[in-house]
């Protein structure tokens, strides 16, 4: 995979409802709920969101350091593709 598979609309706003909304995903497998999130939103927001997302997804306590099914964080997944720099930089700066 080589990053989010569609281009981001980059004027759209999403309310912190519809952000909020992304914590209550759960995974179709026995993947860890929070690497679920956080690949759902790293997948489907602007950076702008994600960082938006992160700060709602630590004030419950989740776990930026969750894993994969692959054993992987979100980290190491979004280090990995070279247009997520913003993304790396959020989870970075929020413990990840």
């Amino acid at each position: 995979m080589s990053g989010p598979s569609q281009p981001k609309v980059e004027d759209e706003q999403w309310s912190d409802e519809r952000i909020k909304g992304f914590l209550s995903l759960k995974p179709l497998d026995d993947s860890s709920s929070d690497y679920h999130v956080l690949y759902q939103a790293y997948q489907h927001m602007t950076p702008g969101f994600f960082s938006r997302f992160l700060d709602m997804f630590v004030a419950e306590g989740r776990d930026l350091n969750a894993k994969s099914i692959q054993g992987n964080t979100i980290l190491e997944l979004a280090s990995e593709h070279r247009r997520s720099v913003e993304y790396v930089e959020s989870l970075k700066a929020r413990g990840a």
